[in-house]
């Protein structure tokens, strides 16, 4: 990878690292693996730190217990990077994050797939940072200025490991307000020359979507829907296929691909739903497919009360909850969004529907769907659960976010 001059210019990490002592419930949850160190459970400091630098912490009877980097203004104030052995981190630690990141990942190769997460933040060992492949695009995703400082050695080994024609950053929204913190880097930029084009072709499962890296939601696609795409495909045969926040279109694609004799797409994003068309277009797919910019519980009530029915209805709603205060919304929003739903199923037909909220656990997601289901009056006979794929591993309790449920209704 060829790297521009924004790289060179960043800061270099402190060699004065910051010793840390933390409470016995804290170094509890550090000892089982928890990737976190909150602010409150520090009890002793050596000294003031900035954003990257590297905290090394000790527990009472001053034995290493683990090493993170640093963030001074986030509640998260230490993001682990190694616990139990000490550690050089540098660009050769980095890539040896990478190539097991990559083994992990090396199924996906033959699955004729070439757009997947390739660096799932703490699930992978690097906290903090997410990195999605697009062909031979790369975008990393940065959630902390943590990570700043150590840019350039990340990015060093990632073109040992992972080298890639263009190589896109991506900011989180609370990251790109600090911009004291950025060193002249934004959001969207590109960090190697040459400038890549504003969409990129990729592969999933042999099918190819398009994704705009630069200005799309996430990074461009919703890479962790693959397999539930999947099954949907196998779901489609014959069937009236209706997908509510299609974004992309990625399940209506999949499901035309499946056989479906005709596919609804509804999403708020008219520019989204360009894509969709475009994505239909690239796999020369010739299902009937209209599309419906307008918001989805608003066009849910309209088919009700015009008793259009679908065999196949795909609920795959946005982030219903960003914190722990709006659960109870969020799950009187998914109980909502199920009525809705069942209102234009089928009797017989296949209810698809997803939580990508984190702060709303499984069991609390999967109650809600049944319980607005019986306030129907409607069977629900489950198919499967799903969770996490294989790209998306997760390794701590907060790290599960995506759960969707499949099952037919009577």
């Amino acid at each position: 990878m060829d790297f521009t001059s924004s790289l060179a210019q960043l800061p270099a990490p402190s060699a004065k690292r910051i010793a840390l002592r933390i409470s016995a419930p804290a170094e509890r949850a550090l000892r089982q693996g928890h990737p976190w160190v909150f602010d409150q459970s520090i009890t002793e400091q050596s000294h003031a730190g900035a954003a990257g630098d590297l905290a090394v912490i000790f527990d009472d009877k001053r034995r290493f217990l683990a090493i993170g980097l640093y963030d001074p203004a986030s509640p998260i104030r230490v993001r682990i990077l190694q616990a139990r052995e000490p550690a050089t981190i540098n660009a050769d630690w980095f890539q040896e994050k990478l190539v097991s990141a990559a083994q992990l990942r090396a199924p996906l190769e033959k699955q004729n797939t070439t757009g997947y997460r390739l660096v799932h933040g703490e699930n992978d060992g690097l906290p903090g940072l997410v990195l999605d492949r697009y062909a031979d695009t790369l975008v990393l995703k940065l959630y902390t200025p943590a990570w700043i400082p150590h840019l350039k050695q990340f990015c060093d080994a990632l073109a040992q490991v992972n080298p890639s024609t263009h190589l896109i950053l991506r900011l989180n929204r609370s990251l790109e307000k600090q911009t004291d913190l950025l060193h002249g880097l934004h959001d969207g930029m590109t960090l190697t020359h040459p400038t890549p084009p504003s969409l990129i072709l990729f592969r999933e499962n042999g099918l190819t979507f398009e994704s705009d890296p630069i200005h799309g939601q996430k990074t461009g696609f919703f890479l962790d829907q693959r397999d539930n795409r999947a099954r949907v495909e196998k779901l489609s045969k014959n069937k009236s296929v209706l997908n509510i926040f299609a974004y992309t279109g990625g399940f209506s694609v999949y499901a035309a691909r499946g056989g479906a004799k005709g596919i609804v797409s509804v999403d708020v994003s008219a520019p989204a739903l360009e894509s969709a068309l475009r994505n239909m277009a690239y796999n020369k797919l010739t299902a009937p497919h209209e599309t419906i910019a307008e918001d989805a519980f608003e066009v849910l009530a309209r088919m009700a009360s015009q008793n259009r029915l679908f065999d196949v209805v795909i609920l795959d709603p946005p982030m219903f909850a960003q914190s722990e205060k709006q659960i109870a919304v969020a799950l009187s929003a998914y109980r909502k969004l199920t009525h809705l739903g069942l209102g234009v199923l089928r009797h017989g037909g296949t209810l698809v529907q997803a939580s990508c909220s984190s702060r709303v656990d499984a069991e609390s997601f999967f109650e809600s769907v049944h319980q607005s289901a019986k306030e129907a009056g409607r069977k629900l006979t489950e198919i499967e659960r799903t969770a996490h794929a294989l790209d998306h591993p997760i390794r701590f309790k907060e790290g599960a976010y995506l759960k969707c449920l499949f099952a037919t209704v009577s």
